[in-house]
Formats: C-alpha cells, structure tokens, sequence
C-alpha cells in the first residue's frame, strides 16, 4: 500500500510537472503576445500622433479658407449690389430716352402739321411773288412799248 501512495505520488508529481511546463509554454506564449500588442499600440500611437498634429494643420488651414471665402464672399456680394444698381440706373435712363424720344416724336407730329402749312403759304407767297414780277414784267413791257 505505501507504495502504491509513492506511487501516487510520483504520478502526482509528474502531472504537477507536466502542468507547470505547459502553463509555463502558455506564459510564454502569452508574453509574445502580449509583447506585440505592446509594440503594436506604440506603432499606433505615433500614427495617431502624425494624423493628430496633420489634423490640427488641415484645421488651422481650413479655417483659413473659411475666413479667405468669407471676405470675398462679402468683395462678391457688395460687387453683385453695385452691379444691381448699375441696372437700375440703366433702367431709369432706358425709360427717359423712350421719353424724350416719345416727346421729340409727338413734337415732330405737331411741328408737322405746322411745317405743311409754313410750306403751303410759303408755296402760294412763292406762286404770288412770281404773278406780280411777271405783272410787273408786263407793265413795265407795256409802257416801253407804248
């Protein structure tokens, strides 16, 4: 019977050994592991540092852009106010050359009227003008021949 305790006791002993080397293997191999996540999450750390401060330049520099489209948004946008009165300028002085032009033509259709008959007394004080020179023209042949 004591030997069958040795024995049970070397058995003992012996799975204790085998189970330290093999929780020994498995330390170990969780070390590695444990070691390359370790060298990973420092890789990572100086990555996330590069896009960290590249990030903060794209920020700074957006920024940038917003207040560069900002002031010519307002350059565009006073331009555009300025163009739309230039417009409506050129509206007003549209409507007052149709005015004068309407004025100068009603004025043309009164003239007219006025010029017709300038033209008919000036015919008929021309037609009279030449009746009296030719009577006179006559009276002054009639008397040399008398």
């Amino acid at each position: 019977m004591v030997e069958i305790l040795y024995f049970s006791v070397a058995l003992i002993a012996v799975a204790f050994t085998i189970l330290v080397i093999y929780l020994n293997k498995m330390l170990n191999s969780v070390k590695q592991t444990m070691d390359s996540v370790a060298h990973t999450l420092e890789g990572l750390e100086k990555q996330l540092q590069g896009v960290t401060s590249e990030t903060a330049t794209l920020l700074h520099k957006t920024n940038e852009l917003m207040e560069d489209i900002q002031n010519k948004s307002e350059k565009v946008n006073s331009l555009v106010t300025s163009i739309s009165e230039v417009g409506e300028t050129v509206q007003r002085l549209n409507t007052s050359f149709r005015k004068v032009a309407n004025q100068v033509s009603y004025g043309a259709e009164q003239k007219h009227e006025s010029v017709s008959q300038v033209v008919s007394w000036s015919s008929a004080a021309i037609d009279i003008w030449k009746r009296l020179k030719e009577a006179k023209r006559q009276k002054i042949g009639g008397d040399a021949n008398e």
